[in-house]
């Protein structure tokens, strides 16, 4: 093993592109492997851990570019040609720089000069350097996306701190994923545009969630990434609030996820409270935990991500539903059907939601009777008795229905419709006559909603599309599942959305971004149609510390 190593003094690259540089220049013949790394404090000490030390390093500052080849030949040449191929691949990287299509800048005032309307720093530099150049940032009134780390807790705090007395988000450190109306910062996945926001502290959990929401036929408005740490006991969850405090402003989120690992107890109830005021339906993820409830008001708890996502896709299509429900002035709901199952299913489902306790004495064939709400099982020995079962004579509902008309307090009416061999031989059209007759005697000022699910195949006798167009016809609105009948069922009744707040100017239209580090994220933004300039960061004052501070005291 023979060691060559050489310095080229004062010219500062980014890791991610010494990396790449490194293990291209390994596969060169005659050569065991080679490093290039900026001569910084810790890439020194990682020089000697990897037994790659050479005696002319103990020279090189944190803005000169070390050289090291680990050859088996003795003479120079190999060394010699690795050095000149260093250099041609900077000469390119130089040039293919000048050709971007966006601007760089040396320093942090002369791209915000270039770009007066940025109001996002992506910063990917060392996270040993990464506070001062996210402290000046926010301070210049800029969000953040800090992707660096390795940066201390108590730069963490600090910095979140100061965020927040700014109104401002700092996302991270430690944070790889985040899209900001459809502008992709770091590692992100192209996401077709919908009403779905991500708050989340995973940057792979972010982007496997928006995945599958696109898979599932979703599309998001925003993810918003917190970085790792942003939920433990010590922080606090600083950034979480304040990134759900701007979605719930956001006209274009209406349907929100929350995504982390298990955060500290009292971090999770402060987020879990959060969750619920934002006032839209919410799915909060905590993975490890499994949840012994699932429901709790507008916020539905997931325990793997494809779960959250198929909740957040089934929460905005009926979201879109409850938008063109009219306005109901009752605030009861009140379920009648035929089949006990189906019953039972909606009454547990609608007492989770909404905090309430189940009938269990299940008396007049009532499986919930709380809180002005109802579901009654009509297939109950009560409803029985001398009379057919209301799968084959839907009388006794019908004047059930009608009956609604005397009491204003219900605004929304669950039913089910059974298809089949010995049922009715249009239970669709006897529903929807009676849902008309109530409808005339409520009047416009007291609207009902009808929300019914239809058990059945194509192959009935009753003809299911017919059903379905009886129903519709009505105005009854039909739901896939009894769940999704209690999810948009209880969405109809809660307080709307207060969407009158002005959206937040994060939020409002794709960002300008100054870009601190790894250039490639520039590329990426360049190449979505996102304003972006590109700072090309290197330690001040060769990296002497103390130097630093005096500088930026002098700033």
């Amino acid at each position: 093993m023979m060691l060559h190593a050489m310095l080229i003094k004062g010219t500062f690259q980014d890791s991610v592109t010494l990396m790449l540089l490194s293990r291209d220049l390994s596969a060169a013949p005659g050569v065991n492997r080679v490093s290039v790394m900026m001569g910084t404090p810790a890439n020194k000490d990682m020089y000697r851990e990897t037994g790659l030390w050479h005696a002319s390093l103990s020279e090189a500052t944190p803005n000169d570019l070390c050289v090291v080849v680990d050859s088996d030949a003795q003479e120079a040449s190999t060394a010699a040609a690795i050095a000149a191929e260093v250099k041609e691949r900077l000469a390119e990287l130089a040039r293919g720089r000048r050709k971007a299509g966006y601007a760089t800048a040396r320093s942090w005032r002369r791209a915000r000069a270039l770009l007066p309307e940025a109001n996002i720093a992506l910063i990917s530099i060392a996270g040993h350097y990464a506070a001062e150049p996210t402290r000046r940032a926010l301070e210049d009134g800029c969000h953040v996306m800090l992707f660096s780390d390795n940066v201390s807790v108590e730069d963490e705090l600090e910095l979140k701190n100061l965020a927040r007395s700014k109104g401002l988000l700092l996302m991270g450190p430690d944070c790889g994923t985040s899209i900001v109306a459809a502008a992709p910062l770091a590692f992100a996945n192209r996401i077709p545009a919908g009403t779905i926001s991500i708050v989340g502290a995973s940057g792979s959990g972010i982007q496997e969630l928006g995945s599958q929401i696109a898979g599932l036929g979703g599309g998001i408005a925003h993810a918003l990434g917190l970085g790792g740490r942003d939920l433990s006991e010590r922080i606090g969850g600083i950034s979480a609030l304040t990134a759900l405090d701007l979605v719930a402003r956001d006209a274009a989120s209406r349907v929100v996820v929350f995504l982390s690992k298990p955060p500290a107890a009292a971090v999770k109830a402060r987020i879990l409270d959060a969750l619920q005021a934002i006032g839209k339906p919410a799915v909060a993820l905590f993975q490890g935990e499994r949840p012994a409830r699932r429901d709790i008001g507008r916020v539905h708890l997931a325990r793997t991500l494809d779960e959250a996502a198929a909740l957040a896709v089934e929460l905005a299509r009926i979201d879109a539903q409850v938008t063109a429900l009219p306005r109901v002035a009752g605030r009861g709901i009140c379920g009648l059907y035929a089949g006990g199952t189906l019953a039972t299913e909606a009454a547990l489902l609608l007492a989770e939601t909404l905090d309430l306790a189940p009938d269990t004495a299940h008396a007049d064939g009532y499986l919930l009777r709380a809180d002005g709400h109802r579901i009654i099982d009509l297939g109950d020995d009560a409803y029985t008795r001398s009379r057919p079962h209301p799968m084959i004579d839907p009388g006794l509902r019908n004047d059930m229905i009608q009956a609604l008309a005397g009491e204003p307090a219900i605004g929304v009416l669950l039913l089910d419709v059974v298809l089949g061999y010995g049922a009715h031989s249009d239970p669709a059209g006897e529903v929807a006559r009676a849902v008309n007759a109530l409808q005339a005697a409520r009047g416009e000022c007291a609207p009902l909603v009808v929300i019914a699910t239809l058990t059945g195949t194509a192959e009935d006798p009753q003809d299911r599309d017919a059903q379905v167009a009886a129903l519709e016809q009505a105005g009854i609105v039909i739901a896939a599942s009894a769940r999704a009948a209690v999810l948009l069922a209880t969405q109809a009744v809660l307080e709307p959305n207060q969407n009158d707040m002005e959206t937040p100017a994060l939020l409002r239209a794709r960002p300008a971004v100054v870009n601190v580090g790894l250039r490639g994220f520039a590329d990426d933004l360049h190449a979505n149609g996102v304003q972006v300039v590109h700072q090309q960061w290197e330690p001040a004052a060769g990296g002497d510390e103390r130097l630093q501070r005096l500088i930026s005291l002098l700033q």
